[in-house]
């Protein structure tokens, strides 16, 4: 690219026809083209040639100046060349491609020619690169990141914490070889070798600069090599990273060796920060900024004496979500103190803003994957809120017998209530049992499309706009009477995300829908309920009820009233998950905890967990 740039040039230089004060015979014009395309192509050698300096000596100082700038292209035009009798001044401009290819520096340059026995020859001095620089000068560039700006939680206080970092670099003027340390540092970093050489050449030779920043784990893995490259030192620090308690929705930064850098095929800059999940990812520019870089003099002993041009920086900006740290708090809290993994994902009934996301997983009786945003899980009997909501809209009263058997048959398909049947059973107390095979049997009163249409006011299926990977939940059309009954208990069909099942939650709180909402500044789309204003107090009264009596009664705290429904689901041999999805003061939740026993586990979770909310 920087070739066919060059030529156009060339071409461009070749028809300027300036003739002010020069004779043609004689003219410096031609000598003047031909070096400022030897210098723009790369060609010092031959640039070289044209002045009255030493020949290798001026090759050298040509070089460096490139590489000290770490440009990656740099175009020269000619502007005019004045004579007077044997000396002509020739003027330029140049532009100045720096690496990362964010800035270019544009510069007027001038140097003066002398004429003997009828050739020109360009007069050689440092100042022939850039008009203040003096003998035993270099160019340099510095380039400063700002910090990373941070993803927040409601009251602004950043949900990545400190940790301890390890910056590993050099000091350019103690390198007995650049090059050498720059191969030996790529080689075992797997960067760039060319672009960690220009970034040592183009530093000043007195300040540490940082080549790599590397978390703990990875100093540890990279040390032992590394230690082994001349000249490269480390200085400890520290920086957030990773380690958010909400790490799917945080996510994570990497510096300068990130694979998702490479992969993008970015240039290597130290200094750089990538988001490489979650929003850190989705919100990279504005929470990197842009860093300031600047074009600068040192003299012979690595001293400053002359800034020539600074690009200052754009501070990131930082991103507010909704996540509150007293209910953040609370919630790993509760999940620290089980012996197996959980979830809570807890949000604002009001409205549908993420208040916590907490996570612990256990090895030896891990979550499902996809975490609490982006699982895709059945619901089990949590999912009778949607179906009693259903079966509420078509006219079943809460006091309605329906037996709640130990095996039911629907549809030629058998159903089965490990607890046993209850003869006098009503729809309330089926409900707040989880008795599955009266559900199954009750579906009979509705139609794939009046269970349909429920799931689809509860949001199933409604896209989300949170920035980060998310799932609202999925139904498959049910068919045939044993279809729309497994659907019914959520055990055929449906598949959901904790957060689903917390929002369907906070619709029957409010009795308002509403899209989640991470982030402070996106207002949610919202809904009315499906069922009408008694209708919707019968579902919370059976809420209120399943947890007063059924077997998420462990969760019937003393205070505000909590309203739920509790569900098992086998996920493998000897494994269940446990479902407690509800709300309380304002607040709704879903809550899961894996176990080896069909125990409703995740109830006790959910009373330690809103306890500690208060």
């Amino acid at each position: 690219m920087r070739l066919a740039v060059a030529l156009v040039v060339l071409g461009g230089l070749a028809g300027i026809g300036l003739t002010t004060d020069f004779e043609t015979e004689t003219s410096a014009e031609p000598v003047v083209q031909q070096f400022l395309i030897d210098w723009q192509q790369g060609h010092y050698t031959a640039a070289a040639g044209l002045t009255n300096g030493d020949p290798a000596d001026v090759s050298t100082q040509l070089t460096a100046a490139y590489r000290n700038l770490n440009a990656t292209a740099m175009f020269i035009s000619m502007d005019s060349v004045k004579r007077h009798k044997n000396t002509a001044v020739a003027t330029f401009t140049a532009v100045v491609d720096l690496a990362g290819g964010s800035h270019q520096w544009k510069y007027q340059g001038h140097f003066g020619l002398v004429s003997a026995n009828g050739h020109w020859l360009i007069n050689w001095a440092p100042s022939v690169i850039e008009p203040h620089m003096q003998p035993g000068d270099r160019l340099a560039v510095t380039t400063r990141f700002p910090p990373r700006a941070q993803v927040t939680d409601v009251a602004n206080v950043p949900l990545l914490p400190l940790s301890t970092v390890y910056h590993v670099g050099v000091y350019p003027g103690k390198l007995s070889s650049v090059r050498q340390t720059a191969t030996g540092f790529a080689a075992v970093t797997g960067l760039n070798q060319q672009q960690v050489l220009g970034y040592i050449s183009s530093a000043p030779p007195h300040d540490f600069l940082s080549l790599l920043t590397l978390d703990p784990e990875s100093f540890a893995r990279l040390w032992p090599s590394l230690s082994h490259v001349r000249g490269v030192i480390e200085h400890r620090g520290d920086a957030r990273l990773s380690g958010s308690s909400i790490d799917e929705a945080v996510g994570s930064v990497d510096t300068e060796d990130s694979s998702v850098l490479r992969d993008v095929g970015a240039a290597y800059q130290p200094g750089m920060t990538i988001g490489k999940s979650g929003l850190e990812a989705a919100f990279q520019d504005r929470l990197a900024g842009t860093p300031q870089t600047s074009v600068i003099i040192v003299n012979a002993v690595g001293a400053k004496v002359a800034t020539l041009q600074t690009f200052p920086f754009e501070t990131g900006t930082s991103l507010r979500t909704t996540i509150k740290d007293s209910v953040q708090a609370a919630a790993s809290a509760a999940l620290a103190a089980i012996p197996s993994s959980g979830e809570i994902v807890a949000v604002d009934s009001a409205t549908g803003h993420i208040l916590a996301l907490a996570s612990h997983n256990d090895a030896k009786l891990p979550l499902p994957p996809g975490g609490l945003l982006n699982s895709q899980v059945r619901p089990g009997i949590a999912f009778t809120i949607v179906s009693a909501a259903a079966l509420l809209r078509d006219g079943l009263p809460v006091d309605s017998a329906l037996p709640c058997q130990g095996v039911a048959n629907v549809g030629g398909q058998t159903f089965t209530y490990p607890p046993g049947q209850s003869t006098s059973a009503t729809f309330a107390s089926d409900f707040a049992a989880g008795c599955g095979t009266a559900f199954a049997t009750a579906s009979l009163r509705l139609t794939p499309a009046s269970l349909a249409a429920a799931e689809k006011a509860f949001g199933l299926g409604t896209p989300w706009n949170l920035q980060v990977q998310a799932f609202s939940g999925q139904a498959a059309t049910a068919t045939g009477e044993a279809g729309l009954a497994a659907q019914a208990i959520g055990a055929s069909g449906v598949t959901v995300s904790p957060l689903a099942m917390a929002m369907i939650a906070a619709e029957v709180d409010s009795g308002v829908g509403h899209t989640p909402a991470l982030l402070a500044s996106d207002p949610p789309a919202t809904w009315d309920a499906p069922l009408s204003g008694d209708q919707l107090n019968a579902l919370r009264d059976l809420m209120h009820k399943a947890v007063q009596s059924g077997p998420a009664h462990a969760a019937n705290l003393s205070g505000t009233a909590v309203h739920g429904q509790a569900g098992i689901v086998p996920t493998g041999p000897n494994a269940w998950l446990s479902w407690f999805v509800g709300y309380r003061g304002g607040m709704a939740f879903a809550i899961l905890q894996t176990g080896h026993t069909r125990a409703q586990a995740a109830a006790s979770l959910g009373a330690a967990f809103l306890s500690a909310v208060g």
